[in-house]
């Protein structure tokens, strides 16, 4: 999908076998997510999750998503139909959606599926709340994966995180990854400082009153770079 799953998966072989890795981690221990980047017939996304793995050069993928649900209902069934015959060759251990909104959901439940979705990939944020389709997941057992948590860098300073941030004592990357969480989603903030990594990782010592809760919620503006959650 990003074109970068031979350097990635190279690194996370060069990284296990290193001496930086002090806690004795193995393969097991990571967890390697990639997407099938269109939906396509059959055939070519069997084919594309099989060279998925080979270019990882890790073994099998722990989560495979599917971008995007574009390309209509066929391609997205035949796409997913793929993804399930690769669980069962034990190519990939978990299969996922990304970007699906709640009629492309109902759509692949409808399907009756072998292997359900157990993730959806989302940009939720206060910014960006998508109730409707985090509602639809919870009810139905499919992880919120929440990408874009810290909404770009693009709200950092509003007013309002800006005074919760100094209420919490966090910076506002902590408070937008702990919004996150409160809802039962699972963040995945964005950054390439490692101290910045490792702050925003850093958010287990406070929570969001309920109050607060709701006025983040209440911040909701559909802030995005891109919206298929609707695509036929």
């Amino acid at each position: 999908m990003y074109r970068n799953e031979k350097q990635t998966g190279q690194a996370i072989k060069e990284f296990l076998a290193s001496e930086a890795n002090t806690h004795g981690l193995n393969r097991e221990d990571i967890h390697f997510t990639t997407k099938l980047a269109s939906n396509s017939e059959y055939v070519k996304a069997r084919k594309s999750i099989t060279a998925s793995v080979k270019q990882s050069g890790l073994g099998y993928i722990d989560l495979f998503l599917l971008h995007s649900p574009y390309g209509g209902k066929t391609l997205r069934l035949e796409s997913w139909r793929a993804v399930e015959d690769a669980i069962e060759a034990g190519e990939v251990k978990t299969g996922g959606v990304s970007n699906f909104g709640v009629k492309h959901l109902k759509e692949l439940l409808a399907s009756k599926p072998r292997i359900g979705p157990a993730v959806n990939q989302i940009e939720v944020h206060p910014f960006n709340t998508r109730t409707e389709i985090a509602r639809f997941c919870q009810d139905n057992g499919i992880v919120v994966e929440a990408y874009a948590p810290l909404v770009r860098a693009l709200r950092l300073k509003h007013p309002t995180i800006a005074s919760l941030s100094k209420k919490y004592w966090c910076t506002p990357a902590q408070l937008l990854v702990r919004w996150s969480l409160q809802h039962g989603y699972v963040p995945l903030p964005k950054s390439v400082t490692k101290s910045r990594i490792e702050t925003n990782a850093d958010i287990g010592g406070f929570a969001i009153d309920k109050a607060d809760m709701a006025t983040m919620d209440g911040l909701d503006d559909l802030v995005t770079d891109w919206d298929p959650v609707d695509a036929d």
